[in-house]
């Protein structure tokens, strides 16, 4: 099971930590890994691309983290909240036996 954590402060983004593979299917044909990585490193891609946001990542198999190392932006707001739109309809739509999303408040 994919678990994803995501930390929150006043409706701003602090951090967001991917782990563990689906299961759906092998490796190779996992549609809801694949599902997950592109969104998630899409994301990445996106704040470094379209934002001034800073983030620090970590990569590893099966694992993805990020934080925001200063007050995240509106673009970054944005485009945060459009990954964690699209993780849930993921999980929602597997029931989430697959992949949970677990936003948190601290």
């Amino acid at each position: 099971m994919i678990k994803i954590t995501v930390k929150k402060r006043e409706d701003s983004y602090i951090s967001f930590k991917s782990s563990g593979h689906a299961g759906y299917a092998e490796e190779g044909q996992d549609i809801i890994c694949a599902a997950v990585s592109a969104l998630v490193i899409n994301t990445v891609n996106s704040i470094e691309a379209f934002t001034d946001d800073s983030i620090e990542v970590q990569e590893q198999d099966g694992y993805v983290s990020f934080r925001f190392t200063k007050p995240v932006t509106e673009k970054g707001i944005l485009l945060m909240d459009s990954l964690i739109l699209g993780l849930t309809d993921i999980a929602h739509s597997y029931e989430n036996q697959y992949l949970t999303v677990k936003v948190k408040e601290v």
